[in-house]
Parts: structure tokens; sequence; C-alpha cells
């Protein structure tokens, strides 16, 4: 029995790309995202975070937050829902960094979003966070200064993979920091869901 070799091989190409393709599927998590945060201080204006589930799951999901400040120290985190097509907005000033664990409010710093199943109520970033694509977010950055006005701009969080031991270490860290802190540490979730 003779095979011809040209469809052998394209039968293989063929294979390998849906091959490759899966793995690049696979891979693409869609679960952690990350932006920053600048110029958290009066008088600047007061940047916002806003969160929206597009309702991929048709359910709530968690957004586990974890705010670092600009020495790369957990400062705050918390867990709030996020209700199918809701939209949380949240204040950089007073609900992501009004509550630091060391009593010093960030000017500068990053804010790392987990997309997770909801684990608890109200949502725990501290433990079981099991990540589950969909949240989207976006966040106002505060320029420095011109003049006296204070330039505003506006941007998606980027997609990031969100390896084991990062989501680990974030789990930890925030469980310390409510552990530490004795309600210090501690964010809040703003308005909407």
């Amino acid at each position: 029995m003779k095979f011809p070799v040209r469809k052998i091989l394209a039968a293989v190409l063929v294979i390998a790309g849906l091959a490759i393709a899966g793995v690049t599927k696979a891979s693409a998590q869609d679960v952690f995202k990350v932006n920053y945060f600048s110029n958290n201080a009066a008088p600047a204006p007061d940047a916002t975070v806003r969160i929206d589930n597009p309702g991929l799951t048709y359910g709530n999901l968690c957004a586990m937050i974890y705010v670092f400040d600009a020495d790369q120290q957990l400062s705050e985190c918390c867990g709030c829902v996020e209700t199918h097509n809701g939209l949380r907005t949240l204040s950089v000033r007073s609900n992501l960094t009004s509550n630091p664990l060391t009593g010093v409010v960030s000017r500068n710093g990053v804010i790392k979003i987990v997309s997770a199943a909801v684990n608890n109520s109200p949502c725990d970033p501290t433990s079981n966070v099991s990540p589950k694509s969909n949240l989207r977010a976006w966040v106002t950055h505060i320029q420095n200064a011109v003049g006296t006005a204070w330039p505003i701009t506006e941007t998606e969080s980027s997609d990031s993979t969100l390896g084991a031991s990062e989501l680990a270490n974030l789990q930890a860290q925030c469980a310390f920091v409510n552990i530490l802190g004795s309600g210090q540490g501690i964010c809040s979730c703003g308005t909407g869901d």
C-alpha cells in the first residue's frame, strides 16, 4: 500500500496547526489584569477604577484586588462581587488607598485584579481563589500638572499571564495584611456591582 507523501505531510501540518492553536488558546487565561495609578494626592483629582463583568459566564464573579505601593509592597487588598453585566466603580483615593497597612498612603503604585469564581460572601482574596475569566477593567490616570491643570487619561488594564506562584503569593500577602493589619490594609469595593 502506497501513501502519497504530500497528503501525509499536509495532514501532519494541519494536525500540528490545530495543536498549536489549542495550546495558544489554553494559555490565554484572561484572568489577570494589571494597571497603575499616579499622583494620588491633593490637589490632584482622584483617579477611578471601573470593573465590568460582560457576562460570558452569566453569573457572578469576584474581582480580587491587590494594591501595591511604589516600593512593590502590598498596601491593601479586597474582594468585590461583580454581577453579570454589572459595572463597579472604585475611587483610587477613597476605596483603594485610604486604609493602607502601614498608614502611609501611596502616591503611585500598581493595581492587580484577578477575575475569579465566587469563593465566599464577601469574596475572599486571601485563599481558595479560583481564577475564572471574563472581568474587564479600566483605570484613569492623573498625569503631572501642567500649570494648574491635571491632565487625565484612561487605559484598559493589561492582560497578563497569572502563574500559580504569583496567585499563591498574592493570596499569602493579602492574608498576612489581614492578620497583621487588624483592619488596616483592607480596601473597599466602591459603588455598583
